[in-house]
Protein backbone atom coordinates (compact mmCIF):
# COMPACT_ATOMS: atom_id res chain seq x y z
CA UNK A 1 0.00 0.00 0.00
CA UNK A 2 1.15 3.49 -0.82
CA UNK A 3 1.46 5.54 2.42
CA UNK A 4 0.34 8.63 0.49
CA UNK A 5 -2.91 6.83 -0.35
CA UNK A 6 -3.47 6.19 3.35
CA UNK A 7 -3.00 9.89 4.08
CA UNK A 8 -5.63 10.73 1.45
CA UNK A 9 -7.98 8.06 2.82
CA UNK A 10 -7.79 9.68 6.25
CA UNK A 11 -8.39 13.11 4.72
CA UNK A 12 -11.50 11.97 2.81
CA UNK A 13 -12.90 10.32 5.92
CA UNK A 14 -12.13 13.38 8.05
CA UNK A 15 -13.69 15.89 5.63
CA UNK A 16 -16.60 13.71 4.54
CA UNK A 17 -15.94 13.82 0.81
CA UNK A 18 -13.27 13.88 -1.87
CA UNK A 19 -14.09 17.37 -3.08
CA UNK A 20 -13.89 18.79 0.46
CA UNK A 21 -10.67 16.91 1.13
CA UNK A 22 -9.17 18.21 -2.11
CA UNK A 23 -10.08 21.78 -1.18
CA UNK A 24 -8.60 21.39 2.30
CA UNK A 25 -5.37 19.90 0.96
CA UNK A 26 -5.09 22.23 -2.01
CA UNK A 27 -4.88 19.46 -4.59
CA UNK A 28 -7.12 18.32 -7.43
CA UNK A 29 -10.14 16.16 -6.70
CA UNK A 30 -9.35 13.71 -9.55
CA UNK A 31 -5.99 12.98 -7.94
CA UNK A 32 -7.74 11.96 -4.70
CA UNK A 33 -10.33 9.89 -6.58
CA UNK A 34 -7.63 7.95 -8.41
CA UNK A 35 -5.68 7.38 -5.18
CA UNK A 36 -8.73 6.05 -3.31
CA UNK A 37 -9.66 3.82 -6.26
CA UNK A 38 -6.13 2.40 -6.32
CA UNK A 39 -6.22 1.81 -2.57
CA UNK A 40 -9.55 0.00 -2.87
CA UNK A 41 -8.09 -2.14 -5.65
CA UNK A 42 -5.10 -2.99 -3.47
CA UNK A 43 -7.35 -3.90 -0.53
CA UNK A 44 -10.01 -5.77 -2.48
CA UNK A 45 -13.02 -3.94 -0.99
CA UNK A 46 -14.77 -0.58 -1.21
CA UNK A 47 -13.85 2.03 1.36
CA UNK A 48 -16.58 4.61 0.65
CA UNK A 49 -20.11 4.89 -0.60
CA UNK A 50 -19.99 7.80 -3.04
CA UNK A 51 -22.77 10.38 -3.07
CA UNK A 52 -23.30 13.83 -4.52
CA UNK A 53 -20.23 15.62 -3.19
CA UNK A 54 -19.88 13.27 -0.23
CA UNK A 55 -18.26 9.96 0.64
CA UNK A 56 -19.41 7.84 3.58
CA UNK A 57 -17.25 4.96 4.82
CA UNK A 58 -18.53 1.43 4.23
CA UNK A 59 -18.48 -1.07 7.11
CA UNK A 60 -15.23 -2.37 5.71
CA UNK A 61 -13.98 1.21 5.40
CA UNK A 62 -14.73 1.90 9.07
CA UNK A 63 -12.96 -1.30 10.15
CA UNK A 64 -9.96 -0.41 7.99
CA UNK A 65 -9.95 3.15 9.36
CA UNK A 66 -9.61 1.84 12.93
CA UNK A 67 -6.51 -0.11 11.96
CA UNK A 68 -5.09 2.86 10.09
CA UNK A 69 -5.53 5.09 13.15
CA UNK A 70 -3.73 2.54 15.32
CA UNK A 71 -0.85 2.58 12.85
CA UNK A 72 -0.70 6.37 12.85
CA UNK A 73 -0.79 6.40 16.66
CA UNK A 74 2.30 4.19 16.58
CA UNK A 75 3.99 6.55 14.15
CA UNK A 76 3.20 9.47 16.43
CA UNK A 77 4.81 7.56 19.29
CA UNK A 78 7.91 7.10 17.14
CA UNK A 79 7.97 10.84 16.43
CA UNK A 80 7.69 11.53 20.15
CA UNK A 81 10.54 9.10 20.86
CA UNK A 82 12.67 10.74 18.16
CA UNK A 83 11.97 14.16 19.65
CA UNK A 84 13.05 12.94 23.10
CA UNK A 85 16.23 11.44 21.65
CA UNK A 86 17.01 14.76 19.95
CA UNK A 87 16.40 16.72 23.15
CA UNK A 88 18.28 14.37 25.46
CA UNK A 89 21.02 13.70 22.96
CA UNK A 90 22.82 17.04 23.31
CA UNK A 91 25.85 16.64 25.51
CA UNK A 92 28.86 14.45 25.97
CA UNK A 93 27.42 13.33 29.33
CA UNK A 94 23.66 13.07 29.72
CA UNK A 95 22.24 13.05 33.24
CA UNK A 96 18.65 12.80 34.45
CA UNK A 97 18.23 14.01 38.02
CA UNK A 98 15.43 14.48 40.51
CA UNK A 99 14.89 18.10 41.65
CA UNK A 100 16.26 17.65 45.18
CA UNK A 101 19.82 17.01 43.93
CA UNK A 102 19.72 19.17 40.81
CA UNK A 103 20.25 22.43 42.69
CA UNK A 104 23.60 21.85 44.42
CA UNK A 105 24.94 18.29 44.62
CA UNK A 106 24.92 17.61 40.88
CA UNK A 107 26.08 21.10 39.76
CA UNK A 108 28.98 21.01 42.22
CA UNK A 109 30.10 17.60 40.94
CA UNK A 110 29.87 18.84 37.35
CA UNK A 111 31.92 21.94 38.20
CA UNK A 112 34.68 19.78 39.64
CA UNK A 113 34.66 17.56 36.55
CA UNK A 114 34.77 20.61 34.26
CA UNK A 115 37.94 21.82 36.02
CA UNK A 116 39.61 18.59 35.00
CA UNK A 117 38.07 18.61 31.51
CA UNK A 118 37.52 22.22 30.31
CA UNK A 119 35.99 21.03 27.02
CA UNK A 120 33.38 18.99 28.87
CA UNK A 121 29.83 19.07 27.50
CA UNK A 122 27.01 17.99 29.80
CA UNK A 123 23.24 17.86 29.38
CA UNK A 124 21.25 17.90 32.64
CA UNK A 125 17.56 17.00 32.61
CA UNK A 126 15.08 17.15 35.50
CA UNK A 127 12.08 15.15 34.26
CA UNK A 128 9.54 13.00 36.12
CA UNK A 129 10.78 9.87 37.97
CA UNK A 130 9.21 7.56 35.37
CA UNK A 131 11.04 9.43 32.62
CA UNK A 132 14.37 9.20 34.46
CA UNK A 133 14.02 5.43 34.70
CA UNK A 134 12.93 5.20 31.06
CA UNK A 135 15.74 7.38 29.69
CA UNK A 136 18.43 5.50 31.60
CA UNK A 137 17.00 2.09 30.67
CA UNK A 138 17.00 3.07 26.98
CA UNK A 139 20.54 4.45 27.17
CA UNK A 140 19.46 8.03 26.48
CA UNK A 141 21.12 9.07 29.74
CA UNK A 142 24.32 7.67 31.23
CA UNK A 143 23.43 8.53 34.84
CA UNK A 144 20.15 8.87 36.71
CA UNK A 145 19.54 10.12 40.25
CA UNK A 146 16.05 9.06 41.22
CA UNK A 147 13.81 7.58 43.90
CA UNK A 148 14.08 3.78 43.99
CA UNK A 149 11.24 1.75 42.54
CA UNK A 150 10.70 -1.84 41.48
CA UNK A 151 9.65 -3.33 38.19
CA UNK A 152 12.12 -1.54 35.91
CA UNK A 153 14.48 -3.52 33.70
CA UNK A 154 17.47 -2.41 31.66
CA UNK A 155 19.14 -0.52 34.52
CA UNK A 156 21.72 -1.24 37.17
CA UNK A 157 21.61 0.80 40.33
CA UNK A 158 22.97 1.33 43.79
CA UNK A 159 21.88 3.28 46.87
CA UNK A 160 23.16 6.84 46.67
CA UNK A 161 21.60 8.88 49.49
CA UNK A 162 19.29 8.28 52.44
CA UNK A 163 17.99 11.17 54.56
CA UNK A 164 15.28 11.40 57.20
CA UNK A 165 12.19 13.42 56.35
CA UNK A 166 11.45 16.59 58.29
CA UNK A 167 8.23 18.40 59.12
CA UNK A 168 7.69 21.80 57.49
CA UNK A 169 5.54 24.19 59.52
CA UNK A 170 4.45 27.82 59.23
CA UNK A 171 6.88 30.00 61.17
CA UNK A 172 4.43 30.91 63.92
CA UNK A 173 2.68 27.55 64.22
CA UNK A 174 2.39 26.23 67.80
CA UNK A 175 4.36 23.09 66.90
CA UNK A 176 7.29 25.23 65.74
CA UNK A 177 8.26 25.60 69.41
CA UNK A 178 8.95 21.86 69.64
CA UNK A 179 12.40 20.43 68.98
CA UNK A 180 10.90 17.35 67.34
CA UNK A 181 7.49 16.87 65.73
CA UNK A 182 5.96 13.41 66.18
CA UNK A 183 3.27 11.69 64.19
CA UNK A 184 0.95 12.10 67.20
CA UNK A 185 1.39 15.89 66.89
CA UNK A 186 -0.25 15.70 63.46
CA UNK A 187 -3.64 14.73 64.90
CA UNK A 188 -6.22 17.27 63.74
CA UNK A 189 -3.74 19.09 61.50
CA UNK A 190 -4.30 19.70 57.80
CA UNK A 191 -1.47 18.14 55.79
CA UNK A 192 -0.08 18.79 52.33
CA UNK A 193 0.33 15.46 50.54
CA UNK A 194 3.08 14.53 48.14
CA UNK A 195 2.55 12.80 44.83
CA UNK A 196 1.31 9.20 45.04
CA UNK A 197 4.20 6.84 45.62
CA UNK A 198 6.35 5.13 48.20
CA UNK A 199 7.04 8.25 50.29
CA UNK A 200 3.42 9.36 50.51
CA UNK A 201 2.39 5.77 51.27
CA UNK A 202 4.88 5.79 54.15
CA UNK A 203 3.34 8.94 55.65
CA UNK A 204 -0.16 7.53 55.42
CA UNK A 205 1.01 4.25 56.94
CA UNK A 206 2.46 6.08 59.98
CA UNK A 207 -0.79 7.99 60.43
CA UNK A 208 -2.80 4.77 60.24
CA UNK A 209 -0.53 3.05 62.79
CA UNK A 210 -1.04 6.00 65.15
CA UNK A 211 -4.81 5.88 64.66
CA UNK A 212 -4.87 9.40 63.15
CA UNK A 213 -7.44 10.05 60.42
CA UNK A 214 -5.57 11.56 57.45
CA UNK A 215 -6.45 15.10 56.37
CA UNK A 216 -4.84 15.94 53.03
CA UNK A 217 -6.83 18.84 51.51
CA UNK A 218 -3.88 19.79 49.29
CA UNK A 219 -1.32 17.88 47.22
CA UNK A 220 1.87 19.01 45.48
CA UNK A 221 4.41 16.83 43.74
CA UNK A 222 7.61 18.60 44.69
CA UNK A 223 8.99 19.78 48.03
CA UNK A 224 9.21 23.45 46.99
CA UNK A 225 5.52 23.52 46.11
CA UNK A 226 4.53 21.75 49.34
CA UNK A 227 6.57 24.19 51.39
CA UNK A 228 4.99 27.08 49.50
CA UNK A 229 1.55 25.86 50.58
CA UNK A 230 2.82 25.48 54.15
CA UNK A 231 4.08 29.07 54.07
CA UNK A 232 0.56 30.21 53.21
CA UNK A 233 -0.81 28.47 56.31
CA UNK A 234 -2.61 25.75 54.37
CA UNK A 235 -1.18 22.85 56.36
CA UNK A 236 1.93 21.02 57.49
CA UNK A 237 4.06 18.81 55.26
CA UNK A 238 6.52 15.97 55.70
CA UNK A 239 9.28 16.75 53.22
CA UNK A 240 12.79 16.03 51.97
CA UNK A 241 15.21 18.22 53.99
CA UNK A 242 17.67 18.62 51.08
CA UNK A 243 15.51 20.93 48.91
CA UNK A 244 13.47 22.25 51.85
CA UNK A 245 16.39 23.83 53.67
CA UNK A 246 17.26 25.87 50.56
CA UNK A 247 13.89 27.68 50.70
CA UNK A 248 15.19 30.38 53.03
CA UNK A 249 12.87 32.99 51.59
CA UNK A 250 9.77 31.21 52.89
CA UNK A 251 8.36 31.87 56.39
CA UNK A 252 8.59 28.22 57.42
CA UNK A 253 10.58 26.19 59.93
CA UNK A 254 11.81 22.62 59.61
CA UNK A 255 11.76 20.21 62.52
CA UNK A 256 12.95 16.60 62.79
CA UNK A 257 10.08 14.15 62.44
CA UNK A 258 9.50 10.97 64.45
CA UNK A 259 9.20 8.10 63.85
CA UNK A 260 11.86 8.51 61.21
CA UNK A 261 10.80 8.22 57.59
CA UNK A 262 13.74 7.62 55.29
CA UNK A 263 13.88 9.19 51.84
CA UNK A 264 16.13 7.24 49.51
CA UNK A 265 17.81 8.15 46.24
CA UNK A 266 19.40 5.65 43.87
CA UNK A 267 22.10 6.19 41.27
CA UNK A 268 21.17 4.23 38.17
CA UNK A 269 22.95 3.48 34.89
CA UNK A 270 22.08 1.50 31.76
CA UNK A 271 22.47 -2.22 32.43
CA UNK A 272 25.29 -4.09 30.72
CA UNK A 273 27.20 -0.93 29.87
CA UNK A 274 29.98 0.06 32.29
CA UNK A 275 30.38 3.83 32.70
CA UNK A 276 33.05 5.39 30.53
CA UNK A 277 35.92 7.29 32.12
CA UNK A 278 34.06 10.62 32.21
CA UNK A 279 30.89 9.14 33.73
CA UNK A 280 32.91 7.18 36.30
CA UNK A 281 34.75 10.36 37.32
CA UNK A 282 31.49 12.25 37.70
CA UNK A 283 30.06 9.43 39.84
CA UNK A 284 33.11 9.72 42.11
CA UNK A 285 32.58 13.49 42.48
CA UNK A 286 28.88 12.91 43.15
CA UNK A 287 29.78 10.55 45.99
CA UNK A 288 32.09 13.15 47.54
CA UNK A 289 29.45 15.88 47.27
CA UNK A 290 26.91 13.49 48.77
CA UNK A 291 29.18 12.82 51.73
CA UNK A 292 29.65 16.56 52.27
CA UNK A 293 25.87 17.02 52.19
CA UNK A 294 25.38 14.32 54.83
CA UNK A 295 27.85 16.06 57.13
CA UNK A 296 26.07 19.37 56.53
CA UNK A 297 22.69 17.85 57.35
CA UNK A 298 23.80 16.01 60.47
CA UNK A 299 23.30 18.86 63.03
CA UNK A 300 19.79 19.48 61.71
CA UNK A 301 18.88 15.82 62.12
CA UNK A 302 19.70 15.47 65.82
Amino acid sequence: MNPAHLDLFRAVRRHGGMTKAAAALGIGQPHISRAIAQLEADLGFDLFVRGHGSASPTREGEAFAREVERTYAGLEQLRHAAREIREVGAGQLRIACQPSLARQVLPRAIRRLSVEHPALRVAVHVPSPDTIWSWVASGQCEIGLVRPRSGHTGVTGEPFLAVDAVCALPQHHALARKAVVTVQDLAGEALVAGAPGTFQDGIERLLAQAGIPPRFPFMAQYTAARCGLVAEGLGLAIVDPVPARALTDLPIVLRPFQPSLTIETALIRPAGRPPDQMAARLIAFLAEERDALIVDLAPKRR
